[in-house]
């Protein structure tokens, strides 16, 4: 992880070579990384495929995907809240989607096999720093402050 001190999110837009781009958007997933994980938690794993960073908030796991540099790239972060199968599945699902409804702002509810997860995306075209911050706080955050309410409300059969 790159010590947030030392970056200036929003130095990375400037310059005009791809790879600076790049950089720099890897550079502030982790500055805004370092300021959300807690106990040294964050890990990254970097491949052909692009960037997977994993940290913990809170109670949460949260994981945040870089598929690569162009416009039509995706940042993508998600949160594991729950897993499924649960007790009055159909109810948990009603209240889902009325939390999507009003109280996840860009981030939404989901099913990833068989999880329930908070999740963003976003493609890189014209995205900022701001944004980034902004799309991997949110999903920590809704994350974090549903997690144990859902488990205590909808618990495994």
């Amino acid at each position: 992880m790159t010590n947030a001190a030392t970056i200036d999110p929003l130095s990375a837009f400037q310059g005009d070579g791809v790879e600076e781009i790049t950089a720099n958007h890897v550079e502030v997933i982790e500055t805004v990384i370092s300021s959300l994980e807690q106990d040294g938690s964050a890990m990254v794993n970097h491949s052909e495929e692009g960037y997977l960073w994993k940290f913990k908030y809170g109670t949460v796991e949260v994981y945040v995907q870089l598929t690569g540099n162009t416009d039509d790239d995706t940042l993508t972060t998600w949160s594991p809240v729950h897993k499924l199968p649960v007790q009055n599945e159909p109810e948990m699902m009603r209240r889902l989607l009325e939390l999507n409804c009003g109280s996840t702002f860009e981030a939404c509810f989901g099913l990833l096999d068989d999880s329930v997860v908070v999740f963003a995306s976003r493609t890189l075209k014209d995205i900022n720093p701001s944004e980034i911050s902004r799309l991997m706080t949110i999903v920590a955050s809704i994350a974090d402050e549903n997690d144990e309410e859902l488990l205590k409300d909808y618990p495994a059969p």
